[in-house]
Parts: structure tokens; sequence; C-alpha cells
């Protein structure tokens, strides 16, 4: 059985990243239970490597193109094929995180079959892992990858990230809009208060990891002695421990349910009513992230994901069709879809109003690789204690 390259054999283009590359490789050198079988390479997408942009990841796959793209931010990292659920077990589409990962994982519902590199996405069933690509939709609702694919895109998720998937391409595409929440500013506290007398050199700032610029002062110098003070821990003391992580907060707002509900790392944290004028028109289903903190501003860089609108809705329900196969998918291509735009997003934006005080509630929450969900739907039955929102749309 011969190994996998990160180079040759991969069927999407991944950035940078060359230690992970390293991993994937020897990883693919090894023996595996079964092999995935990819019907066609996408050699088109390759391209000469460059660094990975930091910004937050989301995995949305196509049903009618039967293709997964992965985005960091608003910038195309991979994209490659995908075989989604079969008519009587289609793929549900909708909003989702990865919400378990494991490496080698069997079917709790279909005679224990093997799913490797398993990411999963609702508690009901639904994950993506490697197997075998036939060209059409075949599984039972899972994203079967192909399996160089599947260690790659294994490797370089977390738990959180988010997955979108729906009936056509989408992608994330920048977004700016006074409704979109606003962090609130932090006081400055770099140069202590009047009172305080000056006992350390001056301070100076730089950039932190999460795109604040903090204070960072001379540690052990002082205006009365030129000489760094030798400074010794008591002996038995104990380390101190790490700042605790900030999780990212999501918003989610329901037209159904006339409703605000805001999570914090998968825990439920209020709720509030809102208005949505004109509640009986649709406002679609669009997914905002936080990208990183605008520089000297308390205003955020948002992407926005909207979903097809319901005419293209149509479209994807012939397009897999398992009865001719090709015919429904030619025909699509030359079918005039209306592509998500960030005007849609904006309309339904101004046809919200929040509460001041859940506003400056989130403001204080607020930071990067948060989300806005905003969404006809109700609350998916899906979400639970240990999910993030789950938003169905069909």
């Amino acid at each position: 059985m011969g190994s996998t390259s990160f180079e040759d054999g991969t069927r999407a283009y991944w950035a940078g990243d060359y230690a992970a590359a390293a991993a994937a490789l020897a990883d693919a050198a090894r023996e595996h239970p079964y092999r995935a079988k990819a019907i066609f390479a996408d050699d088109k997408h390759r391209q000469v490597p460059a660094p990975v942009p930091k910004g937050p990841l989301q995995i949305i796959i196509s049903i009618a193109d039967q293709k997964i793209s992965v985005y960091s931010a608003d910038v195309l990292l991979a994209r490659s094929a995908v075989s989604t659920g079969v008519q009587d077990h289609p793929t549900p589409m909708g909003v989702f995180t990865v919400i378990q990962k494991q490496r080698w994982h069997r079917s709790n519902l279909y005679s224990a079959a093997p799913m490797p590199y398993m990411q999963r996405i609702t508690w009901s069933g639904v994950a993506l892992h490697a197997g075998v690509l036939p060209g059409h939709p075949a599984s039972h609702g899972c994203i079967r990858l192909t399996e160089d694919f599947a260690v790659r895109l294994w490797q370089l998720t977390k738990l959180g990230n988010r997955v979108i998937i729906a009936g056509n391409d989408v992608a994330p595409l920048e977004i700016s809009h006074p409704q979109l929440f606003r962090q609130k500013p932090k006081p400055d506290t770099s140069l202590g208060t009047p009172a305080e007398p000056l006992k350390n050199a001056q301070a100076t700032t730089g950039p932190a990891a999460d795109g604040f610029i903090k204070p960072v002062k001379a540690v052990g110098m002082t205006v009365d002695s030129p000489e760094p003070a030798m400074t010794e821990q008591p002996a038995g003391a104990q380390p101190k421990p790490p700042a605790p992580r900030v999780e990212p907060v999501s918003i989610f707002i329901s037209r159904k349910q006339q409703k605000l509900f805001v999570r914090q790392g998968y825990a439920p944290l209020f709720e509030s009513a809102v208005t949505i004028r004109n509640a009986d028109r649709p406002l679609g289903t669009h997914v905002f992230t936080a990208i990183e903190r605008k520089e000297n501003s308390d205003a955020m860089r948002w992407t926005v994901v909207s979903f097809p609108d319901a005419a293209s809705s149509k479209i994807e329900r012939v397009r897999i069709e398992p009865k001719g196969r090709h015919s429904g998918r030619e025909a699509a291509k030359h079918a005039k879809l209306s592509p998500p735009t960030v005007e849609r997003a904006r309309a339904a934006l101004e046809r919200i109003e929040i509460p001041q005080e859940a506003s400056d509630r989130i403001a204080e929450l607020l930071s990067p690789k948060s989300s806005l969900i905003v969404s006809d739907q109700a609350l998916s039955e899906e979400t639970d204690s240990d999910t993030d929102f789950i938003v169905l749309v069909r």
C-alpha cells in the first residue's frame, strides 16, 4: 500500500503550517483500516504554499456541488470533494460546530462502520469523516471526505469550529453595519492613577494576540535604582496559574421565536426579547463572525455567510436527485441563481431592534471569534448543554 505525500497526494492545496504537513505525511505512510477512494484530484486548486491567516476557521459544505471549502476569516485555505447523504437519509442543512473528534471511530448506528478522523457536528449522528466517494451523494447523512483531506482537516480543527452546510456554494464576505456589536472600551490603566506614586519605569505597549494593545512594564526596574532589582521566589511557592482562556460568545436571533440567546463556551448566559420589524417577512439565515478588533477602535471586523434564498433551494433539490445524476447537475449550471450578498445581510440587521441592556452585556463579552446568527428558524432541538447553537434550515 503506497504512502500519500503532502505535496503530491493531497486532493486540495493547503497553505503554510509545515509541521502539520509533516505529521500528515507520517500518518499517511502507515497502514490504515482502509483507504478512501477519491474520484478526481483537485489539482486546479493547488497553489504555491503561503502563510495561513490567523482568523476564525469556517468549514462550508455545498450539497449541490458535493464540495467542502475551508476558510480562515474570508481567505480560502482548501477545497475538496465530498459525498453527502442520499435522498432517504439527507445531510441536514444549517449551522453547526465541531462538538467531538475521534481519530478512530465506529458508527453507533450502522453496523459499527469505520469512520476514521471523525468530527461530530450533531449528537444524533452527523459527522465529517474519511470514506468512499463514488461521485454522488451516498452516505446516511454524514459528510464523507477523501482520506488525505480528512487527515489534514482533523489536524487543523478544534472543538467549536464553525461548520455550515448549504444547498449551494457560499463563502464568507466582509461586512460592516452599525447594528453589528462593538466591544466595550477597556479602561486605560497603563499610567496608573493620579494618587499612585510612580514606582516603575515608563511603560511600553505592544500588540497582544487578541488584537488589544496592552501595557508591558519593565518588571523589576525602579526610578530610584538604575540596576534591575533582584527578586527571589520563596521556597515551596506554587507557580502562578495561567489566566483562564476567554471563550468567544455566540449570539442567536430567531425571527420565529422573537428572541435573542447568548452562549459562551456552550453555556447559556442569558436571553432577551427582540423586536423584528415586518415580522411576517423572512430575514434569511446569516452567520456573522467577528474576525479581529479594528485598530484604534472598539469596532470589530466582521464577515458574513448567508444561505441561499428560497428560490435557490428548489434548484438544490433537483441537483441531488439520484436518478440522472449528472443531467440535473448540468441543467442547474445554466439556471439563474441569486447568490448571497452582503446587502441581504444588512437588510436583515436593519429590521432587528435589540434592547440596550442586552447590547451592553454583549459588548462586555465580545471578543474576536465571537459570532452572531440571524435566522427565520427557531433554535433546533439538536442544541444541547454541550453544543453551540445548532440551526437547521431544512
